[in-house]
Formats: C-alpha cells, structure tokens, sequence
C-alpha cells in the first residue's frame, strides 16, 4: 500500500510528497514486528534506489513468506533525487541535518518531524546510504559507540564487510539515526559504493542481509540465498587516513578492497600537464583498503584512501 508520510505544497500548483510502501502479510494479528528500510536522504546517492525495488520485487513474488510489516521509504529527499542534488533543492540544505525537525518549522524541518514521527515503533529501522561522488566504501554499518551494545548484534546479521564504531565526539545529533535512536528506534547506518552509480553486487549483498535480520525478526519465514559473511568490527583507532599531498589526477595502483603492507605503493597524482608524478602515494599502515578515491581530480588533502589496520584476509 503506497501511504504519504508528508506532504507539503510547492509553487505552481505542485506538491511535494514522502511516501512509503506498507507491505503487510496476507493476513495479519495486529502482533506483527516492523522493519523500515529507509533511502533517499541525500538526492545523489542512488544505490538505496536498487535496494528498494528488489526488496518490492522480492517479497511481491513471494508474499506467502511475508509474515511482518515491511515499510520502505525510497525518497526522504524526492526533489534531491529528481534534480540529482545532495541537499533540498532552493534550499542547499543537507536533511540529514535537520532531524528531528519540528512541527511548526519550515517546510524542511516540517517534513523531517513527520518522517521521524512515522518511523517511530519500528522494531528496527535500517538507514541506506552510498558515499559521495569522489569515494568508493565497501558494505558497512557504521555505530555510535554510545549505541554499540544494542546495535552490533544486529549489524553482524546485516551481512556487511564491515562494522565501524566510531567515537561519540563524532556524532551529529541532527541525523536521522541518531534521532530515532534516542527514542528507542534501533537504527543502523548502512553506508556502500559510490555516489550517482548502482553497484548491483553490493545491493545484493545487502539485500541478502536484510533478509537475515527479517527472517530472525520473524518478519520473513522464506528461503533466503546466500551466507552472512563474518564482518570486520573496527574501532576509531585502527583505521588510518591517506590524503593528497599535492594537486592533480590520482591514479590508483590498488584494487578496491584490496590488503596492502605499510609503505606499499597505493597510487600517484600525476600531472597531465608537464608528464610528472607529483607524488607517490604509499600505505600508511598494513590492512585492507575499504574507501578509496573514485573521482581522480584531487587537490591537496583530499581524502585518497582508508586502510583497516590489522585485517590480512
């Protein structure tokens, strides 16, 4: 059932809506568990896109199995989405910054209350999002330290690559997650692949952990295909950061996901005017290089490079 979570006019006789599609078992005890699967927060991250109509197409096909409540929310940002911007268009506002909004606020914060109203009683709510244009990420959960023992359990079943907890000082109190986590909304923070761009293998990776954490919610009684891999759980400190230390075109000599040793040679930023390398870029520590630089145009100090330190395998 598709349902408006908000709804707002625009100029020109136009009206923004957020909707969801309620998808609900044959027949129902009004005991079901709820799972949402949110997307769409930020307009130029499209992979959550793909979730969606899987997750849709899935469970349409095969809705015998279906014995919870599945919410999906594609588009917290259709307009994002529709111009392909990051933020609100006219507006140049991040929504991802704003929650949990308010009632009687402008049009933004008016939509980000009613999206946060809407998802409270989830059972669990699982917020997808790609990387930006300029970085590539593995499949990964990323936790507030502060919410780590109720979430980490539930993200080792999500059948990502990796699990970062990352310090509270980290923490923007004006996400999405962190506001349906302070009302009791367990909220993971999927984070995968690139920016403007699909990469069905990841998708499907993720969509097979969705189905573990339905099926162990009770939400879902089908076959599911595919193991959960092990993750890497990873803490601030193990992680170390490449930046550029000169402006041009990064050319990496490394494969995305790839181990690597300390000193090993990661990539250079060339000059396509004077035929130089203007550095040689080279491991910062020994691990597995989960984020790396996907736009080549970079200048001094942009992000090249994540390496997990410690990982061999």
């Amino acid at each position: 059932m598709i349902m408006d979570v908000a709804s707002v006019e625009l100029p020109v006789d136009e009206r923004l809506r957020i909707q969801k599609n309620r998808l609900t078992p044959e027949h129902t005890t009004g005991e079901e568990k709820r799972i949402s699967i949110v997307t769409g927060t930020h307009g130029d991250e499209l992979e959550g896109q793909y979730v969606c109509y899987e997750l849709n197409r899935i469970i349409r096909e095969n809705r015998q199995n279906l014995k919870g409540i599945v919410d999906i929310y594609p588009a917290l940002n259709p307009l994002g989405i529709d111009s392909i911007s990051r933020g609100i268009p006219m507006f140049d506002l991040d929504m991802n910054r704003i929650f949990p909004g308010s009632d009687k606020g402008p049009m933004a914060e008016h939509l980000a209350y009613h999206v946060v109203e809407d998802l409270k009683g989830s059972d669990l709510c699982i917020d997808i999002h790609a990387s930006n244009i300029f970085l590539m990420e593995i499949p990964q959960v990323r936790i507030n330290e502060n919410t780590a023992e109720t979430l980490v359990p539930y993200a080792k079943k999500l059948n990502v690559d990796l699990i970062w907890i990352h310090a509270a000082a980290t923490v923007l109190e004006s996400t999405l997650a962190h506001s349906l986590n302070s009302v009791g909304v367990p909220t993971l923070v999927v984070e995968m692949g690139v920016g403007m761009r699909i990469t069905k293998k990841y998708c499907a990776q993720l969509l097979t952990g969705i189905f573990h954490l339905m099926k162990d919610l009770g939400v879902w009684d089908g076959d599911i295909f595919g193991e959960v891999k092990e993750p890497i759980i990873s803490q601030d400190h193990k992680v170390g950061f490449l930046n550029a230390e000169a402006s041009g075109v990064f050319v990496p000599a490394v494969a995305h996901g790839a181990i690597v040793r300390e000193g090993e040679h990661i990539g250079d930023i060339i000059s396509p005017l004077t035929g130089e390398v203007l550095s040689r870029v080279e491991a910062c520590v020994s691990g597995k290089v989960f984020t790396i630089r996907e736009y080549p145009v970079v200048y001094e100090g942009s992000l090249l490079a994540r390496i997990l330190e410690g990982v061999e395998a």
